[in-house]
């Protein structure tokens, strides 16, 4: 992926699977002229599960190769790897790093009956970010924290809207609509592929929210800052990797993405590409 122009900006985006390409589409719409690499650890998926010395190290080996794949802003599209890592990251890059938190502040200030639900992994749930933003912003308010196991492997694999997949949100869902929830916070990039089928189970009177806009404009700010080097006549272009096999996650890809595209096998012989 090589524009003629050296004044274009790449931006290395990168999650633990798939569900950081609502990020990347959010980020695209504000950015036609900006170049992304996306990086799908669909190999290491789910993060969730894992241990922060897996997360931590995964993270840092991911962004050292989009650094140097090219990469001069690096957006962790993944609220895990974000909960987990990101003073990491920003301790040892020299670029700028764009995260993720859940969207618990602008859901207290939403909800009317004083009751928020906040779907998210077992291991964003348990980190010190999300105990820092339940105490900052959750005065006044109950916050209901709900792990969701298996979402992220039907997001990986392409099932938005099966019976499975409904009966697991229900199940995971209406504990917290019972409890008042009028404010659901989606807590991971995956579950944004779910919002239609979530709309559909909670009706129009319970409000969802997730971060995807918020990292857009962290991420025009940064350019702004770059415009030297961000602005383009070009259409921007975009790199897919995954550390999976390539030929499964084509179709999940391009039906996430909303159309047809490549996807390229991750390795260190991507970081010596020209984007």
């Amino acid at each position: 992926m090589t524009h003629s122009s050296t004044s274009v900006c790449t931006v290395g985006v990168f999650d633990s699977g798939v569900g950081g390409l609502s990020v990347l589409k959010a980020i695209r719409k504000e950015h036609p002229s900006v170049d992304f690499i996306y990086l799908a650890d669909s190999g290491n998926a789910p993060y969730g599960s894992r241990s922060v010395e897996f997360i931590e190290n995964r993270a840092s080996q991911i962004a050292d190769a989009l650094v140097s794949t090219g990469a001069q802003i690096i957006v962790v599209a993944c609220n895990t790897a974000t909960a987990v890592a990101v003073e990491k990251l920003r301790a040892q890059l020299s670029v700028p790093v764009i995260a993720m938190e859940p969207a618990i502040k602008p859901a207290v200030a939403h909800t009317k009956t004083g009751v928020i639900g906040v779907l998210a992994t077992e291991r964003t749930l348990e980190s010190l970010a999300v105990a820092r933003l339940c105490a900052e912003f959750g005065q006044g308010v109950k916050i209901h924290l709900q792990p969701c196991p298996g979402l992220v492997e039907l997001v990986e694999r392409g099932d938005l809207s099966s019976p499975c997949t409904e009966a697991l949100l229900r199940k995971l869902i209406s504990p917290l609509i019972a409890k008042g929830a009028d404010t659901l916070v989606l807590g991971c990039t995956h579950y944004v592929f779910l919002e239609p089928m979530i709309r559909s189970i909670v009706g129009p009177s319970v409000h969802i929210i997730e971060s995807s806009a918020a990292v857009a404009r962290q991420t025009m700010h940064h350019l702004a800052l770059m415009n030297n080097r961000a602005l383009s006549a070009c259409a921007g272009r975009e790199l897919f990797l995954t550390t999976g096999i390539p030929k499964n996650a084509q179709a999940v890809f391009s039906q996430l993405w909303g159309a047809c595209v490549e996807v390229q096998p991750f390795d260190h012989r991507n970081t010596h590409e020209e984007v």
